[in-house]
């Protein structure tokens, strides 16, 4: 307990170190007037007055102050832990390696076991664009530069010369950022997206990885198991990365082919950069002398064919370090590289075909220096360099294509067409009909489409896409090729088309996955139905092989909200898992899920060790694949030592379920029973909210739904096809303006009319609910993440919002309801864990705290704009356009300010 109250005290200094920094910037820079809004004091809100001061400074300097919160906040997170480790022990810190290790030593797991459950896991970030903030990198850069300046100030060693000279620099540090602007006042266009996923890529993850790697031995070593066991980077965590920015084609006209084949080609370009500098840099530190270290014969053989294989390049590669053969060999791997990268050697000895040739390379090189008594070289300088040929490879991170299955029923529409068909209406066709249809022409080993010919908008774009993923496994093997998911898939001929597809293109023969992608209640319901007629299909069934006896099922946390509320959402996805799973066994494939997230509740978000422990065992299958989205990238992985954290967390969580599952688990049939009550309870009480007359009017004018619509917050448009239904808005806009709004009614809304009617209706379950609350990890995850949200919520805020709805009886209905229901939420989760909130949520409340009347000063701006925008007619006037740029900045700022938005 003390080391908390230390931490408060501690990061409250800190919060007024960096607010004095930033006042003494605003006042060398003559912005004095800005300085009452950032003092660490209650703000009258009478006295702001946007006719004195500009509105845009006013957004600048509190989304600067926001961003300054999070980032001391960040620091302490890190200190905390630190001193935890340092107090109590490494096994203290939840979701840590030293956690893991601690607990299968308790439980008498043997190394061999925890080395082979390490070896296993298998963790894919998939980076996603969806931003609800539009950093741009240059801002990025500037986060960096001023969190290793808080870090640098941490040392207790410095003077007070050294301390004033931090100072200055943040300071200095501060103005640059001011004066360098927050975001794109443009929309971002793809590539603007795409910039900021390759800098995290490329600039962030690899020493992230690397100093996740340094934890992992350490924390091996202090819990005391044998150091021996972990010298072969084989043993490690496998981390690789995805990517949808380029390829996530679902509702983006923007997405062409053509772009599709730029950002393949990128990732590779910038991968085999990557891979240069290190080898560059294990060049300049195998600095081993034949003189005094006799050169293995294996090594000088290695050597002599590989400059024989290079010739002239070779022979120029070792001449650069006589007497120095271990750089030689390292030399002739540079020289190979770079013809690969040049691209355009045929010689297959003369360029990599793959990353795995070079990762052998790599494995020789570690094998004679173990063999020679190096293996301490090879452990410092060499082990970075495997790793990051292992995380990385050759393809940066995989693209994963993903198209709406209705998109792709046009497609075959238009082909079926083409081709003469008398009845070609394929997406109106009953299912027995589509699918005796695609197996058909499966069947047929003749193509139906043609490279020279058109078939219609739809079609010519999926196919020229499919190509373009051809031609790149034609030139460069298929690493790079993520898979290709479907959006919405509701029945077996959804996946069927894409294989249909892949025919058409030559693609079958790959081992590129498709991935169902199940999105809405009902999908998840439909799920186990449709993988089952998948794996049994005889194509399915062929490809398995390939495919490592494995299938990828995707997850949409999203739309699940949207169409059910945030009860009914998460339980149907933990059955669905199960059940999804157990169709995987009996089929003999291992289901891996690929869990599309965000960062708030609404979207599956929350710490990741909270969320691997909340799956339902035997179902994790030693593979996590979650998507990274929007603020929750510069959140998660913006900081280095957090991004430490948070990859230690999701990979030591993935190596956990692989321990747990080898043992069964009796799981609790009385509890199920209780969650069904409370999902279905909460679905009637929130499908009565949507669903109640007049609900989208209300919601159209109490949230700024109809400015992210028309803003410029991602390359992306809102709906899907453009029509004004709740069905065809995107889930990311939809929690999104709710959240501004602090109503964030889809983070919580039916919990509290749901635990009301268990306790009221039956009072034993309830208890029973109550008494496992804190042992059953999925319940206490859902209620501590909505509880999250609920505090969120302000009242006070979620008021004034709804006076924008000018139709009072119409407010009155609907406020009234989620009024309601939030009290209950707030009530029942405090007497489920009989303790109040402002006892069990200090930090999240602290630091609400210092923000609040902040973001009150940005709401109050924003409502007001959002009248002006609204009432100004004419939507191609500059005036209409100008508040458009406004908002969009008040939606970054306060963004910055909550923290979780989308």
């Amino acid at each position: 307990m003390k080391t908390k109250e230390n931490t408060y005290q501690k990061i409250n200094t800190n919060r007024n170190f960096i607010i004095n920094c930033y006042k003494q910037m605003l006042t060398n820079i003559d912005e004095t007037p800005l300085i009452p809004l950032i003092d660490n004091h209650p703000i009258d809100h009478t006295v702001v007055d946007t006719q004195s001061i500009a509105p845009e400074k006013i957004i600048q300097a509190l989304s600067i102050y926001f961003q300054l919160m999070t980032l001391v906040e960040e620091n302490a997170a890190t200190q905390y832990r630190r001193n935890i480790e340092t107090q109590q022990s490494i096994a203290a810190i939840r979701g840590s390696w030293g956690e893991a290790f601690s607990t299968w030593k308790k439980q008498n797991i043997s190394e061999e076991k925890m080395l082979a459950a390490i070896a296993q896991t298998t963790v894919i970030p998939v980076l996603t664009a969806h931003p609800t903030e539009a950093k741009r990198v240059t801002v990025i850069e500037i986060h960096r530069e001023l969190y290793l300046l808080l870090v640098q100030r941490e040392n207790t060693y410095l003077s007070k010369l050294e301390q004033n000279s931090i100072q200055q620099k943040i300071i200095n540090l501060l103005e640059r950022w001011w004066r360098t602007g927050e975001i794109y006042l443009e929309k971002p266009d793809i590539t603007d997206e795409r910039a900021n996923i390759v800098y995290y890529l490329s600039n962030v993850f690899p020493s992230v990885i690397e100093k996740s790697d340094e934890q992992l031995k350490s924390s091996w070593i202090e819990t005391g198991l044998n150091p021996e066991s972990l010298n072969n980077p084989d043993i490690f965590p496998k981390i690789n990365f995805g990517s949808w920015v380029g390829g996530d084609r679902d509702g983006h006209p923007f997405v062409t082919p053509t772009i599709t084949q730029e950002t393949l080609l990128l990732h590779r370009k910038t991968a085999l950069a990557l891979i240069q500098s290190q080898l560059i840099k294990l060049l300049k530190r195998l600095s081993i002398s034949a003189i005094s270290n006799p050169t293995p014969a294996a090594l000088q053989q290695a050597i002599e064919q590989k400059t024989k294989a290079l010739a002239e390049i070779g022979n120029k590669a070792i001449l650069r370090n006589p007497h120095e053969p271990y750089r030689q060999y390292v030399s002739l791997l540079l020289a190979k590289l770079e013809n690969t990268i040049s691209n355009k050697n045929t010689d297959t000895n003369c360029y990599y075909k793959s990353s795995t040739s070079l990762e052998e390379d790599l494995y020789f090189l570690r094998k004679i220096l173990t063999e020679n008594g190096l293996q301490g070289i090879a452990e410092d300088v060499l082990f970075p360099v495997e790793r990051t040929v292992k995380c990385f490879k050759f393809h940066l991170a995989k693209l994963d294509i993903r198209q709406n299955s209705s998109f792709h029923d046009k497609a075959i529409s238009q082909i079926l067409k083409a081709n003469g068909a008398t009845e070609y209406d394929f997406e109106n066709w009953e299912e027995e009909k589509r699918v005796t249809t695609i197996n058909t022409l499966l069947q047929n080993h003749n193509l139906i489409t043609d490279v020279t010919a058109t078939y219609g908008s739809e079609a010519d774009n999926v196919l020229d896409c499919f190509r373009v993923v051809r031609h790149h496994v034609d030139e460069y093997g298929s690493e790079g090729i993520g898979s290709f998911i479907v959006s919405m898939t509701r029945n077996l001929s959804d996946l069927l088309v894409v294989y249909l597809l892949m025919k058409e293109t030559q693609l079958l023969a790959t081992n590129i996955r498709v991935v169902p992608l199940l999105e809405t209640i009902s999908d998840l319901h439909n799920g186990p139905s449709i993988l089952t007629k998948f794996l049994q299909h005889p194509i399915t069934k062929e490809r398995a092989a390939k495919l490592n006896h494995t299938q990828e099922v995707m997850l949409g946390y999203s739309d699940s909200n949207k169409d059910g509320g945030t009860i009914a959402s998460k339980w149907n996805l933990y059955k669905a898992e199960k059940e999804l799973s157990e169709i995987g066994q009996i089929n003999n494939t291992a289901i891996f899920f690929f869990h599309g997230t965000g960062g708030t509740i609404s979207r599956g978000g929350g710490k990741y060790h909270r969320f691997l422990e909340s799956m339902p065992t035997n179902t994790v299958n030693g593979t996590i694949k979650i998507t990274v989205q929007g603020e929750s990238i510069a959140q998660l992985f913006g900081n280095p030592l957090t991004a430490t954290y948070n990859i230690n967390a999701l990979s030591s969580g993935v190596a956990k379920q692989v321990v747990a599952s080898k043992t069964k688990v009796k799981e609790d049939d009385a509890l199920y029973e209780t969650m069904e009550f409370l999902s279905q309870k909460s679905f009637e009480h929130y499908k009565d909210l949507i669903e109640t007359p007049g609900f989208i009017d209300f919601y159209s004018k109490v949230t700024c739904i109809d400015v992210l619509e028309k803003s410029k917050i991602g390359s992306r448009p809102a709906r899907r096809t453009g029509t004004r239904t709740l069905a065809d808005l995107r889930a990311i806009p939809w929690v999104f303006s709710w959240n501004l709004s602090r109503i964030a009614l889809t983070g919580w809304y039916g919990l509290g009319e749901a635990l009301k009617k268990l306790k009221d209706e039956k009072p034993t379950e309830f208890q029973n609910f109550k008494s496992n609350i804190n042992t059953w990890t999925f319940s206490k995850f859902l209620m501590i993440q909505t509880e999250t949200n609920l505090i969120l919520a302000n009242t006070e805020i979620m008021e004034r919002y709804a006076q924008l709805d000018n139709n009072d009886q119409e407010r009155k209905v609907f406020m009234t309801k989620i009024l309601t229901d939030f009290q209950n939420g707030r009530i029942m989760i405090e007497e489920l864990f009989d303790e109040k909130a402002t006892s069990r949520r200090q930090g999240q409340l602290d630091n609400l705290q210092w923000r609040n009347d902040k973001l009150k000063v940005l709401h109050l701006l924003h409502i007001d704009f959002i009248k002006k925008w609204r009432t100004t007619p004419d939507e191609n006037s500059t005036e209409k356009e100008m508040l458009l740029k406004k908002l969009l900045s008040l939606i970054n700022s306060l963004s910055s300010g909550l923290k979780n938005t989308g």
